[in-house]
């Protein structure tokens, strides 16, 4: 079993990219270990307000810090072919050995529309990373292995080549995943699953599709990663908190898909139909450190082995400076 890691999410979506690396650095200082961050073309609402280049502000993080890092997560199948992702992962990992992996997702429309390509249902965004799984697994074998690869596939092409810049260890590839068949999927093709706070029962049955798929690759799930993102408001007030999650952090109360939306103006919209209750079993909104801890131990005894947190509110200093004096050395694996 791995030691247990309680990581940083930077949200590139609410923080301009020189603060959000000085707040991965302030939180890395204050015993957070390890940094998250969303490949976004856009915020979720406008209140929100940046969305920057992810691998710009990775590589100026893994500058300022000593742990981990990684987009959680970014798409390799709309805005970029496989390769490009491939290529910008293995060069972040050259840079910085041991310390970079690569989470990737299906997408969503609000950042992959923007190219003007066509917007499929969920199954086939689901086939297409897959596909681009295949792509990015096959570039990083072939290119430590010194050997071009090619791919001809239902939904990409690629013709012959390498990544002339690769680490010799490939960055582990970790895939988000929500449902049971995407998760045995991954447990087949990835090296380890990311997922979002959601009630503990279905994570656990991911956990088994998951290893399911694993265990039919021949591989050992015990030692593959399974990492978490969660959701929180925590503030000096109750109140405060709650103000905090409606303004900031709407879309963490929309009960509904959110793939097929495609402008921060649109959720705009939406978060005015949003109210406090609705945030209940999806976040947690609370003054008392404590309760935080108790949420988030939750999932360590299920068995993730690094969580990363995300607080919604702008009050990233004191919040970090409260988790990491009161939060986080009572976790325990």
């Amino acid at each position: 079993m791995t030691e247990l890691q309680i990581g940083y999410a930077a949200m590139l979506e609410q923080f301009a990219p020189a603060e959000a690396v000085a707040l991965s650095a302030y939180a890395e200082e204050h015993g957070f270990t390890g940094v998250m961050a969303a490949d976004h073309f856009q915020p979720w609402v406008p209140a929100q307000g940046q969305s920057s280049f992810v691998w710009s502000v990775l590589a100026s993080i893994a500058e300022r810090t000593k742990g981990d890092f990684g987009p959680g997560v970014t798409a390799p199948t709309f805005r970029w072919h496989p390769a490009m992702v491939a290529q910008a992962s293995a060069t972040l990992a050259s840079m910085y050995p041991g310390r970079h992996w690569l989470g990737l997702g299906s997408g969503e429309a609000l950042n992959e529309h923007i190219v003007g390509g066509y917007w499929p249902e969920a199954p086939e965004r689901i086939n297409r990373m897959f596909e681009a799984i295949e792509i990015i697994s096959k570039l990083f074998a072939g290119s430590i292995a010194g050997k071009d690869v090619k791919h001809s596939g239902q939904f990409f092409k690629l013709e012959s080549t390498r990544l002339w810049t690769m680490p010799e260890v490939a960055p582990e590839i970790l895939v988000a995943t929500a449902g049971p068949v995407t998760a045995k999927r991954a447990g087949r093709l990835a090296d380890g699953l990311i997922t979002v706070g959601a009630p503990l029962e279905k994570i656990s049955m991911l956990f088994g599709k998951f290893d399911d798929g694993a265990r039919e690759a021949g591989k050992d799930p015990s030692i593959m990663p399974k990492v978490l993102q969660l959701h929180m408001s925590w503030a000096e007030t109750d109140e405060e908190a709650m103000t905090n999650a409606l303004h900031e952090w709407p879309n963490g109360g929309m009960k509904f898909p959110k793939g097929d939306i495609r402008s921060p103006f649109e959720f705009e919209q939406m978060a005015k139909l949003v109210r406090p209750e609705d945030f209940e079993g999806r976040m947690i909104i609370s003054a008392d450190p404590d309760e935080h801890r108790k949420y988030i131990q939750n999932f360590v005894d299920l068995g993730f082995d690094r969580i990363y947190l995300h607080n919604v509110g702008r009050n990233q200093k004191q919040w970090i400076d409260v988790f990491g004096a009161s939060v986080l050395p009572k976790l325990v694996r």
